[in-house]
């Protein structure tokens, strides 16, 4: 999470009041201020968009920050500086909580389809999906449960496989490919 510095962050001279910060270039050093500058209110609105759960907002706040420090979320002048951020903050937060509804999906469906055991009430089609998955080599099984189990993408699923993003497309699409033959 951002350190909130212990004295006040003076403003620049250009700047009047923080509402002003789009008349800021935001370097590197200016983009921090501007956040630790809106810090508490940020939190505050996270707090709201994500129905007042601190974890929640907290996580949503870390990720806003990623995102605008790593360049995925810029900063173009067209409103106030707060606005923009806000709206960053919105939109995380909107998409955090439908990917967390989607996990808590899959996860109510997966040791149905995956670890258990087929009980009686369980589709044949399960049973043909979990037998296929278990046939694949190892890389292939484990590319295709980061991808569409845990909702990675093939470039993080890479990483957590510790293989070239090359190879784990190869897995990836060798994967599909095969689970394609054995449940037609």
């Amino acid at each position: 999470m951002l350190q909130i510095a212990a004295q006040p962050i003076a403003a620049p001279h250009s700047v009047t009041k923080l509402s002003d910060v789009g008349a800021l270039t935001l370097d590197d050093a200016g983009l921090r201020n501007a956040l630790e500058a809106h810090h508490v209110e940020s939190y505050g609105w996270a707090l709201s968009c994500c129905r007042r759960r601190r974890d929640e907002a907290e996580n949503v706040l870390q990720l806003v920050y990623v995102k605008i420090l790593s360049g995925k979320a810029v900063f173009h002048g067209k409103s106030s500086f707060k606005t923009w951020l806000f709206a960053v903050i919105r939109k995380t937060a909107a998409h955090e909580f439908r990917m967390e509804l989607l996990r808590r999906l899959r996860l109510s469906q997966l040791p149905k389809a995956i670890d258990a055991k087929p009980p009686a009430e369980q589709h044949g089609v399960e049973i043909r999906l979990k037998q296929a998955l278990e046939k694949l080599p190892s890389r292939q099984r484990e590319v295709l449960q980061l991808v569409f189990y845990h909702d990675l993408s093939i470039v993080e699923a890479a990483k957590v496989m510790g293989v070239g993003i090359g190879s784990a497309r190869t897995h990836y699409e060798r994967g599909k490919k095969q689970m394609r033959r054995r449940l037609a």
